[in-house]
């Protein structure tokens, strides 16, 4: 079985409607139980307090944020080589959800920020980026509406997320490129000398699968939606055309 049928509309919707409730129950699952576990069953931090806590939404919305573009920039390349149009459908999608966890990201993290660094927000070359980010999302999302024609539309904005994607590549790794900067390395590394403490660490991974899993689920539920709509401005447009032929 080859993964190109799944870029098959029909084959897509039984395989998305078959996964759908097991990824709906499972994300559920997962992010109560994380976010309980986080939120009521760790201790406060000795230095911060319960401030701390506010990475089981920060972490995992950020890394989903970027994970979300990087998702799209890979379907935007399959339409761009391909034409699929589900994989255009798919990043078009994911852009109002990966949005959703970027501001997710920027609200927490500025929360987080103030008695972490004593201020709301600093021009950080991580943050910076990621608030450049943030624009590219409203962008590409804009660009989806103004053009009438769904070809052209993806043609263009697969190409901005080619662009937008360097500063997705920066929000991920800017700490590695400039020591300046308020904001810290990884939460979670291969090296556990750069890991949160234990305590910390097993819900906040039960967080993030919860995240994925239920970025996942939104995704595939926005490109059955966007499917359908394709599906019925099509129908409607043989209709039209029927209708100026008989008259």
């Amino acid at each position: 079985m080859s993964i190109w049928e799944y870029a098959n509309p029909k084959k897509f919707m039984e395989t998305s409607a078959l996964a759908l409730p097991w990824l709906t129950g499972l994300s559920a699952a997962l992010l109560g139980a994380g976010l309980f576990w986080g939120y009521f069953l760790t201790p406060d931090a000795a230095k911060f307090g319960s401030t701390v806590k506010i990475i089981y939404l920060h972490v995992p919305s950020a890394m989903m944020s970027i994970s979300a573009w990087m998702m799209m920039l890979v379907a935007s390349l399959i339409w761009l080589i391909r034409r699929h149009h589900v994989s255009a459908l798919a990043a078009k999608a994911a852009a109002p959800v990966g949005l959703t966890f970027t501001l997710i990201g920027l609200v927490t993290g500025a929360i987080w920020g103030q008695p972490m660094w004593g201020t709301w927000w600093a021009w950080d070359p991580r943050l910076t980026s990621f608030l450049i980010l943030t624009l590219f999302y409203f962008g590409y999302i804009a660009l989806w509406q103004a053009i009438e024609d769904p070809d052209t539309a993806a043609d263009l904005t697969s190409v901005l997320c080619i662009v937008g994607s360097v500063f997705a590549f920066l929000s991920r790794y800017a700490v590695l490129f400039w020591n300046q900067g308020l904001h810290q390395g990884a939460s979670l590394s291969l090296d556990k000398q750069e890991n949160v403490s234990d305590v910390y660490w097993f819900p906040l991974l039960v967080c993030i699968a919860g995240f994925v899993l239920l970025f996942v689920t939104l995704v595939l539920l926005r490109t059955r939606t966007e499917i359908r709509a394709r599906r019925m401005a099509a129908l409607l447009s043989r209709e039209r055309s029927g209708g100026e032929r008989l008259a």
